[in-house]
C-alpha cells in the first residue's frame, strides 16, 4: 500500500480498500446506512469510541436527514457544519490518514460520491486512574503520577505550567505500532538546536514498534559505551515540569507512565523533587548521605575483597583477627564468595520484584533470613560478607535510578579487587571516571558542572542552597560549562 494513497468518490471502492488493509480484523466495524438518499458508511473500531456517544451524537443526527440535497458534496457541507458538534473535527483525504485516525479512537463518516471522509474524536478506550507513583515516592510534594494515556499526561503538564510558551508537538513513530510521541518544552528555554536535533532522531527511528519509553531511548542518547546515560526517566508531573524550566526536553509516549528527560545531568541522579520542598540544611544532609551511599554501595565490596586477600596486614589486630576466623571457615576465596553472595542477592531481588506482591515480600524476607543464616552456619559464607552485602544493597537503594549501573559495575570492581587489589580498584576507578566524563549527550557533558567544574553552579549539586539564592540567576542546561549546544545560537550567558 502506497504512502499516499487517494480517497476514491467510490464507497464501495473504500470500503473494499479498508477491509483489504484490516483483513479478518472482528474490531473493525462498518455499518452501511442511506442518509438523506445517499449511500453512506460508518467506520470505527470496537472498544476504541464510546457506543453511545457514537449513537447519540452520530448515527441518529444523519437518520434524520430528509432527502433534497442536490449533490452528495452538499450533504457532507451540511454534516460538517451543522450535524456533527465535535471539537476534534477532521477530514481525511488520503487511505492513510482514514486508517489512522480511525485506531487511534475516530469515527469515520463516508458517502458515496465524496472523496473525503469526516471523522470525529469518541475517544473512550479504559485507561488506568492517575495514582501515587511506584518509583519515585514524594513526602511533601504532589501524588500524581504519570498514567499510559498520553492526553492525560499532556492535561497534568498544562495544569501546571500555565503559560503559552509551553509547547507540545505531536510525532508517530513506528511503522507498524504508529505509537503517538509528544515533545514537550517551553519555547523561550529550550535550545532551536536541540529540539532539532531531538526531533530528527525520533522521526528517523527505524522501529516497527514502539511498545514503551525504552524503545526510544538509545536513539536519544547517541553512540555511548558508558554504563551511565544521559537521557533518564520520570513517573513525575512536577519533576518533568522542572525539568523543562531549565531548558530541557520531556518526550512522551502513548502507553507507558514514565517520561523522558533529554537531558539528564549525572548530578541529577542524587536529585529529587522533596529536596526543594524541605529545609536547605535538611535536603543539603540527604543529598551527601546520597553521595556516600553511591561510593559504599560501588566499592565496598570490592574495598573488602582487595584488603583481605592482598593487603590484609593494613587491617587492625582487633578485625585482623576475626577475619582470620571467619576466612578460615568457609572453602572459598574472598573473590568467589563475594561474586557468589551478590549474584545470589540478584536472583532473590529479581524474585521479589516478578512475584506477584502478595507474595513477593515473602520471597525477599525468606531468602534473607533463611538462605543467609543457613549460608554462614553451613560455613559456606562468612559473617562479614554477609554484612557486607547488606549494607551495600540498602546503600544502592537510595539511589534507585542508577542501581542498574551500580549493580553491573560491582561485580567489576569486585574481580578488580580479587585480582589487583587495591591498585586494580584505583585503575578501575580512573577508567569509570573517564569513561563518564567522555559522555556527551547532544553536545552537552553529563558531569557538568563537576567537570568542566562552575562554581556558580554548585548551589545546587552538593548541596541545596535556599530558593532566595537559586532564584537569583536561570539556570538553563544548554549553558552549562563545556555545553556546545549553543554554537551557531544567539549567545546566552553562561552559568
Amino acid at each position: 500500500m502506497s504512502n499516499t494513497t487517494p480517497l476514491t468518490a467510490s464507497l464501495t471502492d473504500t470500503l473494499t480498500a479498508l477491509r483489504s488493509a484490516f483483513d479478518v480484523s472482528a474490531d473493525l466495524v462498518i455499518r452501511e446506512v442511506r442518509v438523506a438518499g445517499y449511500d453512506a458508511a460508518l467506520v470505527s473500531i470496537e472498544g476504541m469510541i464510546d457506543r453511545h456517544m457514537m449513537a447519540n451524537a452520530v448515527v441518529l443526527p444523519l437518520l434524520r436527514l430528509r432527502e433534497g440535497y442536490p449533490s452528495a458534496a452538499a450533504l457532507m457541507q451540511e454534516i460538517r457544519e451543522n450535524v456533527l458538534g465535535f471539537v476534534d473535527l477532521l477530514e481525511a483525504d488520503t487511505l492513510e490518514q482514514l486508517i489512522e485516525l480511525i485506531i487511534s479512537g475516530f469515527a469515520a463518516v463516508l458517502i458515496d460520491g465524496v472523496p473525503t471522509a469526516l471523522l470525529g474524536g469518541l475517544q473512550a478506550f479504559m485507561i488506568r486512574s492517575i495514582s501515587e507513583p511506584s518509583t519515585e515516592v514524594s513526602v511533601r510534594g504532589s501524588r500524581e503520577g504519570f498514567t499510559e494515556a498520553i492526553r492525560v499526561n499532556i492535561s497534568m503538564v498544562r495544569r501546571r505550567l500555565k503559560t503559552p510558551q509551553l509547547t507540545f508537538e505531536m510525532l508517530s513513530v513506528g511503522t507498524q505500532s504508529r505509537t503517538a510521541v509528544c515533545l514537550c518544552y517551553l519555547r523561550d528555554r529550550v535550545s532551536r538546536r536541540l529540539l532539532r536535533d531531538i526531533r530528527r532522531r525520533i522521526q528517523r527511528c527505524p522501529l516497527e514498534m514502539v511498545l514503551d519509553s525504552g524503545y526510544l531511548q538509545p536513539f536519544l542518547e547517541g553512540k555511548s559505551h558508558s554504563v551511565f546515560t544521559g537521557v533518564d526517566t520520570t513517573e513525575r508531573p512536577d519533576t518533568l515540569c522542572g525539568k523543562m524550566a531549565e531548558g530541557r526536553i520531556g518526550v512522551l509516549v502513548d502507553g507507558t507512565p514514565f517520561a523522558l528527560v533529554v537531558p539528564y545531568l549525572f548530578s541529577e541522579h542524587f536529585q529529587t523533587m522533596d529536596d526543594y520542598t524541605q529545609h536547605p540544611l535538611y535536603a543539603s544532609f540527604i543529598r551527601i548521605i546520597k553521595y556516600v551511599s553511591f561510593v559504599i554501595s560501588l566499592l565496598l565490596p570490592g574495598l573488602y575483597v582487595a584488603v583481605g586477600t592482598h593487603h590484609i596486614d593494613i587491617l587492625p589486630s582487633v578485625f585482623l583477627l576475626s577475619f582470620i576466623n571467619s576466612d578460615r571457615s568457609t572453602p572459598f576465596s574472598l573473590t568467589v564468595e563475594a561474586l557468589l553472595i551478590h549474584f545470589v542477592f540478584e536472583i532473590m531481588r529479581e524474585a521479589g520484584l516478578r512475584f506477584p506482591k502478595s507474595v513477593g515480600h515473602a520471597v525477599s524476607i525468606v531468602g534473607a533470613l533463611v538462605i543467609g543464616e543457613s549460608a554462614v552456619r553451613a560455613g559456606l559464607v562468612s559473617a562479614p560478607m554477609v554484612i557486607i552485602v547488606a549494607l551495600t544493597s540498602i546503600s544502592a537503594f537510595v539511589l534507585p535510578g542508577l542501581y542498574g549501573s551500580i549493580a553491573t559495575l560491582r561485580f567489576a570492581f569486585i574481580i578488580l579487587g580479587g585480582s589487583f587489589g587495591i591498585y586494580g580498584l584505583v585503575l578501575g576507578t580512573l577508567l569509570l571516571l573517564c569513561s563518564v566524563c567522555s559522555v556527551n549527550v547532544h553536545s552537552i557533558p553529563i558531569t557538568a558542572p563537576l567537570a568542566p567544574f562552575s562554581l556558580k553552579a554548585m548551589r545546587d549539586v552538593l548541596i541545596r542552597s535556599d530558593w532566595r539564592t537559586l532564584s537569583r540567576r536561570r539556570f538553563l542546561v544548554q549553558n552549562v560549562v563545556g555545553s556546545r549546544i549553543a554554537e551557531g545560537e544567539e549567545e546566552q550567558p553562561r552559568e
